[in-house]
């Protein structure tokens, strides 16, 4: 074990995530047998393999997880270290690794970009994708902060608000709800619902919002994997959809969109920034969630009639 060397552990780390020697040869820039080769090493080093060969490609065995957890461990660690010289080295310099949920990229960007032009030393690096993904980077220590509606549970983190996530149910403006008022629960639920994919914050909100109808959480609708489809396919009137107010602001103006007047809505939620407890906030991480505290709320989008 103590042969394995930080290019083995982060060629285990790009086998594990691609599932594929050539995709990870083609990440590392190595040719496909010396990953290979690195992947044999690793495993006589640990003397166990780390791998089942399947036909679908590489997967971790129970010794492979354990060894992909501590190599995790050690990746993010070296970049922490990376980031905290360069913060020595150069005060107000570094940079930070920002995460957030696809529901915020109408608003996550314009705030980095704005932290970045008051800390003109500091580069934040910006990573989207839903909400299951966005916390395995955090727990993974792939990004420092990320913003999402609602802290994970399962993995300790410390959360600051940023301001308020309403949640809305939209039709098109043809829809024949789309003048009601006072619409019921029961008669939403009867509507064909458009919804973002499994590991995604506004469906499991929109599965919470039918909890008390039962087994309508069970058949919640046609799948898509982004707010931006669905807005599409409602405009195309396929149906409606729970979707955050922050992503809508634009099409409600230009009367694309409708905001139904549905009992109990908007669900009126909250964006966080978070990160993890046991992580040592860097001198920039530091800055950044100063900023988010400070003047996060100024970044979210206009919304639109929502009582």
């Amino acid at each position: 074990m103590r042969q394995t060397t930080l290019r083995q552990l982060r060629t285990v780390l790009a086998v594990n995530r691609l599932g594929k020697i050539n995709l990870a040869a083609r990440e590392l820039g190595l040719t496909a047998s010396a990953v290979t080769l690195q992947i044999q090493q690793a495993e006589a080093d640990f003397g166990t393999a780390l791998f089942d060969r399947t036909r679908d490609g590489f997967r971790a065995t129970a010794a492979g997880q354990a060894v992909i957890a501590a190599a995790q461990s050690i990746d993010a660690r070296l970049n922490q270290l990376a980031d905290d010289l360069l913060a020595v080295r150069e005060s107000g310099r570094g940079i930070v690794r920002f995460g957030a949920v696809s529901t915020a990229k109408y608003f996550a960007p314009a705030l980095a970009a704005a932290f970045m032009a008051e800390y003109a030393g500091i580069e934040v690096r910006l990573r989207i994708g839903n909400r299951a993904s966005v916390i395995t980077d955090l727990a993974e220590r792939q990004v420092d902060v990320a913003l999402m509606g609602r802290p994970p549970w399962h993995v300790p983190v410390q959360s600051f608000l940023l301001g308020e996530h309403p949640l809305v149910i939209i039709a098109a403006p043809g829809h024949p709800l789309a003048d009601a008022r006072k619409i019921t629960k029961r008669r939403i639920a009867e509507e064909h619902f458009l919804v973002r994919e499994h590991g995604s914050g506004t469906r499991s909100s929109l599965e919470l919002f039918f909890a008390d109808l039962p087994g309508r959480s069970d058949r919640l609708g046609r799948e898509f994997g982004s707010n931006e489809s669905i807005k599409q396919a409602v405009m195309a009137g396929l149906g409606v959809a729970f979707i955050s107010a922050h992503t809508i602001a634009t099409e409600v103006d230009l009367r694309r969109l409708v905001i139904l007047d549905v009992a109990d809505t908007p669900v009126r939620r909250q964006w966080f920034a978070v990160n993890l407890v046991d992580r040592t906030p860097t001198p920039p991480m530091a800055a950044f969630r100063n900023f988010i505290t400070r003047r996060g709320h100024e970044f979210l989008p206009a919304v639109v009639r929502l009582d």
